[in-house]
């Protein structure tokens, strides 16, 4: 997957679990959590559903890497970079 398909991938997930937030509008840089009305469960299931979609694990210790959507896409892409995005 490219970046931009990782980052797609990651909006879908979000418009999933917050479908009440204008996501479109996300800053790359800011954290998430200050941009959305994300609590503590939220964001374990984005974690839950990017093992269920590509059959990736995120460590605990690397939810910090989940913080911003620019630190989303580069945590995951290498990771994902074998995978299609059916978005």
């Amino acid at each position: 997957m490219t970046g931009e398909e990782v980052r797609a991938a990651i909006i879908d997930i979000l418009n999933d679990i917050a479908p009440d937030e204008d996501i479109n509008s996300i800053n790359d840089t800011a954290k998430l959590r200050d941009q959305i009305d994300l609590d503590s469960m939220d964001f374990l299931d984005i974690v839950m559903e990017l093992r269920k979609r590509f059959n990736i694990e995120v460590p605990e210790k690397d939810y910090e890497h989940l913080a911003t959507m620019a630190s989303c896409v580069t945590y995951l892409q290498p990771l994902l970079k074998d995978r299609q995005f059916a978005g």
